[in-house]
């Protein structure tokens, strides 16, 4: 085994342990720690970003089930487009786009700068979104559903997770306040179920049956980083979650300058 390889798997276990201590925005590395460490290409990287990111964020939501924050209804309601969205870009649009789109003054656009370049820029929201603190809002007792607007987010988002292989949390999050009206807790709660659900089908509805998968590496990694998530959860008894998410959201900047770099002018 590579020594990249070995801190490969020390990323995979520290996706883990930040979901586990912070509650969310870990599993936003996968995609870099696979593309990098491992030197998986862009297509084959982002289609295991939602298997390890599902199954993820499934150990988190069950977690917060036996809580009793989920709103089932609303992860159906909201859950349903993004799992169309996402599956149709992973099983129709990945297989198809070629590996040059375009060029411009002599540089190759190539694409994976182009899924890698969108992941980059999307992680600076991500990390912003890690930099406040959530507030409670009022909300209505009964919930009430924008259909429209559900139906256009859950699209945009599902299409969004399909193309950069990361859950969108900081998107469905807000989302679930604004257009559903449910408490931030539940939100948070439920935004794990919909992020479950649509990047485990996204995955074995499009990517499992349009790719060979490497299952014995993906399982392996898999379940280091859901160690890593038990582990968290025993260190977040001793450690104070709120000041370390702090300090992953300007991590989560780093990383994102990082991408650029590699992609945009190592690369290039």
């Amino acid at each position: 085994m590579h020594s990249l390889e070995i801190i490969g798997y020390l990323g995979a276990l520290l996706i883990g342990v930040s979901l586990g201590l912070i509650g969310g925005g870990g599993s936003i590395l996968a995609v870099p720690v696979l593309a990098y460490l491992f030197n998986i290409n862009e297509k084959t990287a982002t289609a295991y970003s939602l298997f390890v990111v599902g199954f993820s964020a499934l150990v988190g939501g069950l977690k917060q089930h036996l809580k009793g924050y989920v709103d089932w209804k609303t992860a159906i309601v909201f859950g349903v487009p993004a799992i169309i969205g996402v599956t149709t870009i992973r099983y129709f649009i990945i297989p198809i786009l070629p590996n040059t789109l375009f060029f411009y003054n002599n540089i190759t656009f190539t694409r994976r700068m182009a899924m890698f370049g969108l992941f980059a820029l999307l992680m600076f929201p991500a990390g912003i979104a890690m930099l406040k603190t959530r507030k409670e809002v009022n909300v209505n007792k009964k919930v009430k559903y924008n259909y429209p607007l559900i139906l256009i987010e859950g699209l945009f988002v599902g299409a969004l997770t399909g193309l950069i292989g990361a859950g969108g949390g900081f998107l469905i999050i807000p989302a679930l306040v604004i257009l559903a009206k449910v408490k931030m807790k539940v939100a948070i709660a439920t935004s794990l179920i919909i992020i479950a659900a649509k990047s485990l089908l996204g995955f074995f509805l499009g990517d499992a049956i349009t790719m060979n998968v490497n299952w014995s590496f993906l399982i392996l990694f898999t379940t280091i980083s859901l160690i890593g998530i038990f582990l968290g959860s025993y260190l977040s008894n001793f450690v104070d979650g709120k000041k370390l998410k702090k300090g992953f959201g300007y991590f989560i900047f780093l990383m994102a300058i990082f991408i650029f770099y590699m992609e945009f002018f190592i690369s290039s």
